[in-house]
């Protein structure tokens, strides 16, 4: 099985760090992933374990008792939290060493990497494209060969879509099964945990390692019997697949670049590669009027949620008080100057739809939505082991032509991710092919608490794709 991770446990875990060290540095100079370098990172003293003394990085947004973590804001920039989330608090016991934490999209709102309080992350491959986001230094350092593995948070798809810009592999788990104490909350019903690693059975080693129930958040459940390793060779030739065909067929887009036109190209061709080993592959359909308002609903109900979540952040709990004859003053200021132009729209947005007047047009009516897709793809996990669609619609966007403003027009291409979202289902990116010298992915996804069984099948098409990484720059 190809295992970076496994393959790491026959080298010197003491220059295994200090080369881990110097590419952090290194990393740092060319991408800017990283708000915390964690220099005094020393050998591990947790129990023996297939993470005992691998380095790796942790998204900004997960507390770390006594390290910096400020979720990429100006709100919280010198703020130390005083406890453990229990993901890096299971890392540290399992051994892992943490060596950095990394840059995203502040507050994981966002998808570009652009937005991050200590600036922009690029991508390794082309620093003149973007990384994707939020979780864009977690994905930018697993990218350029750092660490073996980071972990990331994805609301939307802010692990699987870095993932596929940077050729890496994006796992998203069953809601639920990865303990959220102590992960910054962005929207409470979307928010998962995520891992990024260059295999997918790295992937599942991560993911076994940090997941299981956890009385700090009562949204986890008991996997205590699922193994994320165990099927993994399970043979795909018994698997059915479904594809939704007003996604993927290039009729749907009478304005598609080279680019689309190759990725659906590509796509098509990997579910003959499929079909020639046995695999059932179909194609079902979702009403187009569901999957154009996609974007809209996450809108509706993400912001929503932020806005709840985010109302502690006043500058008198955490980060500076601002200026003002009194407290509403000092309130506003703190966060006029605190947030980003696009924490403010997203906070507007979500204080107006749920005002009293609204919430039955916009947000209410959002939930019907998702409720509605999640039910139409639970019918469809009822027939079928996983559904399969390329991640997006192009390569990385240069960082020139992206803004930080919410995106009226989009690919539908580019937002069914979020549906793993919507549904807590379980989801994984994995590399396929390169299209202009950039990578793009293969997105799987599969009914809540199949984790194991996704895995398994992502497995078999990362060994048929054989994705060979090409040299960052």
């Amino acid at each position: 099985m190809k295992s970076e991770i496994l393959s790491l446990s026959n080298v010197s875990k003491e220059s295994l760090l200090n080369e881990t060290k110097k590419k952090v540095l290194e990393h740092q100079e060319k991408c800017n992933s990283f708000v915390t370098i964690l220099e005094n990172a020393s050998l591990g003293e947790g129990k023996e374990s297939k993470l005992s003394n691998i380095p790796y990085v942790l998204k900004d947004n997960f507390s770390t008792k006594g390290i910096l973590t400020t979720g990429s804001s100006n709100t919280l920039k010198d703020y130390i939290p005083p406890y453990n989330s229990t993901v890096y608090q299971k890392l540290l016991d399992a051994g892992a060493i943490l060596v950095a934490k990394s840059s995203m999209d502040e507050f994981g709102m966002g998808g570009s990497g652009i937005t991050p309080h200590t600036g922009v992350v690029c991508n390794p491959y082309d620093t003149s494209l973007i990384a994707g986001g939020s979780s864009c230094g977690s994905a930018a350092c697993v990218c350029d060969k750092v660490v073996p593995f980071a972990i990331g948070s994805d609301t939307g798809d802010s692990v699987r879509k870095p993932a596929a810009y940077c050729g890496i592999v994006g796992y998203k788990p069953t809601y639920g099964m990865i303990s959220r104490y102590g992960l910054f909350p962005f929207a409470s019903s979307l928010d998962h945990v995520g891992v990024l690693t260059r295999s997918v059975v790295d992937a599942a080693i991560v993911g076994n390692a940090i997941k299981g129930i956890d009385s700090h958040d009562m949204t986890t459940f008991d996997s205590s019997s699922i193994d994320l390793e165990k099927e993994i060779e399970e043979p795909i030739s018994t698997r059915k697949l479904f594809y939704i065909k007003e996604l993927v067929r290039l009729e749907n887009y009478p304005n598609a670049s080279e680019e689309l036109k190759s990725i659906l190209s590509q796509f098509h061709e990997f579910i003959k590669t499929l079909q020639s080993q046995g695999v059932l592959v179909e194609e079902v359909s979702l009403s187009r009027e569901l999957l154009d308002v996609i974007p809209s609903v996450y809108t509706c109900i993400s912001c929503a949620e932020a806005t709840s979540n985010l109302s502690n952040l006043t500058g008198i709990l955490f980060g500076e008080p601002g200026v003002g004859k009194n407290v509403v003053e000092q309130m506003i200021d703190h966060r006029t100057k605190g947030f980003s132009p696009l924490i403010k729209r997203r906070l507007i947005i979500g204080s107006y739809v749920l005002q009293k007047e609204n919430q039955e047009k916009y947000f209410v009516n959002a939930q019907r939505v998702r409720n509605r897709i999640v039910s139409i793809m639970k019918g469809f996990f009822q027939k079928y082991d996983a559904c399969i669609l390329p991640c997006a619609s192009s390569v990385a966007p240069k960082i020139k032509d992206v803004n930080d403003k919410m995106k009226r027009e989009s690919s539908i291409l580019d937002n069914h991710m979020v549906i793993g979202n919507f549904g807590g289902f379980p989801s994984i990116t994995i590399p396929s092919s390169f299209i202009n010298g950039m990578p793009v992915g293969i997105n799987l996804t599969a009914e809540i608490m199949e984790d194991a069984k996704l895995l398994s099948i992502a497995y078999q098409c990362e060994k048929l794709l054989d994705f060979k990484g090409g040299e960052t720059k």
